[in-house]
């Protein structure tokens, strides 16, 4: 059973909506987030990346920066920048991206389903990523960024939404990456109740993107539990900022991988190498993009090849059985000397967004070799997380990105 609960949601003036919203504070460095903010003031980053308000000699995790952010939090709710609504709302939020639609709905989710595994993770979290949201979220008390959640495909929600989109939005707005977002408000008993029931018939609801947030957000509502022992599990701090959607609507794009050099090996050799787990075709300069599972493309030397691995390197297991764990553990790691790639400075990744061009452009400058992955499905995902495992380094790079400024869940206590 889910607890996905309508909330107080503290949202943009219609008419700034478009230039508050950002994209997720972790998708900048320091220097391009002071860019950013620099080029739009109202930009949401200047509360999510507070350091923007300070020179290069003021350390980013001082606690002024965090201050600084609930300053311009609370300024901006007191200057109408940002409204507060009075009853507890739904909302949908929908994004557009090359002509393809996903529309989630924006609610709370229970940090008891968290913890008891009803909300499932597939991916490990570093304490000292988690803290620096920690902070934020508890000085500003306040949830500034959504978690991207993803639930199997339900015709009682699919049917709400689709009845709530006839309304007119309430933001529709395209931002400087193209992408298109529209928000509506679901303030109708009926409907609320209807979402709310749906989900409470739920049993598994997984994160697809944002683990430091959610982790972040429960740690910070188990702290309140400390601090008032007499917490009913009502008070808004139980809770955290969400948008849940259906598996069915959600683009998993490739995570490509780039390699410094061939670990002593000359081409010949590595080719021979490889052609012992993998049958090996030259495709010729144009980029090849794998058309299926256990397949790869590798560029080597100006040459794009298709790589099958064999029958006897796929293993039937919700992560071995992946092909980013099918490449890291016949190749990677045993012909490339890559043993943790979370670690190894010789490896680095590359999102499918950039395009394989991007993976041409890095061997020709400071990589050897470059393999383009065929992309890991929503369906591995649920797979991975209802065993209760964890996934490989980056195996998966959701499109497009939730912005985050359009959403504000406010904290009690």
């Amino acid at each position: 059973m889910a607890i996905i609960k309508p909330f107080f949601c503290i949202r943009p003036n219609s008419e700034l909506a478009s230039r508050v919203a950002a994209l997720p504070y972790d998708v900048y460095n320091r220097k391009e987030a002071c860019e950013e903010v620099k080029k739009e003031p109202l930009s949401f980053l200047a509360i999510d990346r507070a350091e923007t308000q300070f020179d290069d000699s003021v350390d980013i995790y001082e606690e002024r920066v965090y201050q600084k952010a609930k300053e311009l939090l609370e300024e901006r709710i007191a200057d109408g920048t940002f409204l507060e609504e009075k009853q507890e709302c739904y909302f949908l939020y929908q994004l557009t991206m090359n002509d393809r639609s996903q529309t989630g709905i924006v609610a709370c989710a229970s940090i008891d389903d968290y913890q008891n595994q009803v909300i499932k993770k597939h991916e490990n979290t570093r304490a000292d990523k988690e803290a620096d949201r920690i902070r934020h979220v508890d000085t500003c008390n306040a949830q500034t960024g959504p978690i991207f959640l993803a639930y199997r495909s339900q015709p009682v929600l699919n049917a709400v939404m689709d009845q709530v989109k006839k309304e007119t939005p309430l933001y529709q707005f395209v931002s400087d990456d193209g992408i298109g977002h529209m928000v509506w408000k679901v303030e109708e008993a009926e409907k609320i109740a209807l979402i709310r029931d749906t989900f409470a018939a739920i049993d598994a609801i997984y994160i697809a993107d944002g683990h430091h947030r959610a982790a972040s957000a429960v740690k910070v509502g188990l702290q309140r539990r400390e601090k008032h022992p007499d917490y009913t599990g009502q008070e808004e701090f139980n809770y955290f900022l969400s948008v849940l959607f259906p598996d069915d609507q959600l683009l998993i794009m490739d995570y490509n991988r780039v390699v410094k050099d061939l670990n002593g090996y000359s081409t010949t050799e590595f080719l021979e190498k490889v052609a012992e787990s993998y049958v090996v075709e030259a495709v010729g300069e144009k980029p090849y993009a794998p058309g299926k599972v256990h397949e790869m493309g590798m560029y080597l030397d100006g040459i794009w090849y298709r790589l099958e691995a064999k029958p006897e390197i796929c293993v039937n297991h919700p992560v071995e059985g992946l092909d980013v764990s099918i490449l890291q553990n016949t190749l990677l790691a045993p012909l490339l000397g890559i043993g943790d790639p979370k670690t190894d400075k010789r490896i680095d990744f590359v999102g499918g967004i950039r395009g394989l061009e991007e993976l041409e452009r890095r061997v020709k400058t400071d990589m050897r070799v470059a393999f383009s992955m065929y992309p890991t499905s929503i369906g591995q995902l649920f797979d991975v997380a209802d065993a209760q495992l964890l996934m490989p380094p980056k195996s998966t790079w959701f499109e497009p990105k939730l912005r985050s400024g359009l959403f504000i869940h406010r904290l009690d206590g």
